[in-house]
């Protein structure tokens, strides 16, 4: 779909976003944040594209600055889809996966590139990123200037994604100091490892981004439990997917039960969520439709929350536990002639 063939709002299902979007936001210390939530177009990204542009220009009209889209929006969560099968169909499935995954960098990356810089936002955006024939799991980052900032590739994929994403290593664990904050990304399940969570402490971060595919209730918990034990705004943003956001049956089976015969049954309920460094919940969990969920973020109450526990500064104890963390990049292969020509 186009935006100029849809005058209606994407985000109609439901609105959360609790703000006027006449007011300027707050302060130079406050930051006027929206999760998109919402389903991809799946097997056809350049649709979800368009989707991607008609819900930046929704957003960007509330006034809101940094703008996070959901877990692998561009290129689709594989719902459904049986990586075990080795058949033909299964062959088959693998290369229309492959085939809407995007390349970092690329045409793609140009184009969210060129809307972020249009709409002057920082933008977060969920992609499976292709290189060559392995997929990743990738956040992409970019500034209101329409910069591409760079990337994070998932560290463990969760029990069947092991099936066909790649894992990422300790090269893409990136934090961004950007003029809105100390700006990264944690993706789903890796939000349970506590050293992956510990490392972006250390690095500083201030607004953590949560992409997911998780919507059941026990996430709300731990999305209060790591803004409060990292001081920082936590913004979890997932899917809300119909049976009908994705190929019908029988080509594509998503459950296998009766629902996937019926259009309108839910397949992902979201759930996203924007938390504070106090562990308040400021605007969602939306469990009712694809929407934007906008809310003020208070970068002081950050200061505030550290007062009290800071778990890699002054509630820290090195002299009894501390962390490693290895941020080179991991090759499978290395060529002697590459690294004799790096050295001085």
């Amino acid at each position: 779909m186009s935006s100029s063939s849809c005058p209606t709002p994407i985000s109609s299902e439901i609105d959360m976003t609790g703000v006027d979007p006449s007011s300027p936001p707050a302060s130079p210390t406050t930051v006027r944040a929206t999760i998109v939530q919402a389903s991809t177009v799946f097997y056809d990204t350049p649709a979800t594209l368009d989707k991607a542009e008609k819900l930046l220009a929704e957003a960007a009209a509330l006034g809101s600055q940094l703008i996070v889209f959901p877990e692998a929006f561009i290129g689709g969560y594989p719902r459904g889809l049986n990586f075990t099968d080795r058949t033909a169909k299964g062959k088959e499935s693998f290369r229309k996966y492959h085939a809407s995954a995007i390349d970092v960098p690329g045409p793609e990356v140009e184009r969210l590139a060129a809307l972020a810089g249009k709409f002057k936002v920082y933008l977060v955006m969920g992609v499976i990123e292709r290189d060559g024939y392995t997929l990743y799991c990738t956040v992409i980052f970019f500034d209101s200037q329409g910069r591409y900032l760079g990337k994070h590739r998932k560290l463990m994929p969760t029990a069947l994604e092991r099936l066909v994403w790649g894992f990422g290593d300790g090269s893409t664990i990136p934090v961004f100091d950007t003029s809105i904050g100390k700006l990264g990304s944690v993706i789903c399940w890796e939000n349970k490892m506590p050293l992956m969570r510990t490392a972006m402490y250390a690095k500083g971060i201030q607004i953590y981004c949560a992409p997911n595919a998780d919507p059941n209730a026990t996430w709300q918990s731990s999305m209060i439990h790591i803004a409060h034990e990292g001081g920082c705004f936590v913004l979890s943003a997932n899917q809300f997917c119909r049976r009908s956001d994705y190929p019908p049956p029988p080509e594509y089976v998503v459950s296998g039960t009766n629902d996937d015969h019926l259009p309108d049954s839910v397949v992902c309920a979201g759930g996203s969520v924007i938390v504070s460094p106090l562990g308040t919940v400021l605007a969602g969990p939306n469990f009712e439709g694809e929407g934007l969920i906008t809310a003020e973020l208070d970068l002081g109450d950050i200061a505030r929350a550290k007062f009290v526990f800071d778990v890699v500064g002054h509630y820290s104890r090195p002299d009894v536990l501390s962390l490693v963390v290895k941020d080179h990049r991991a090759s499978p292969v290395t060529f002697a002639s590459t690294e004799q020509a790096s050295k001085p």
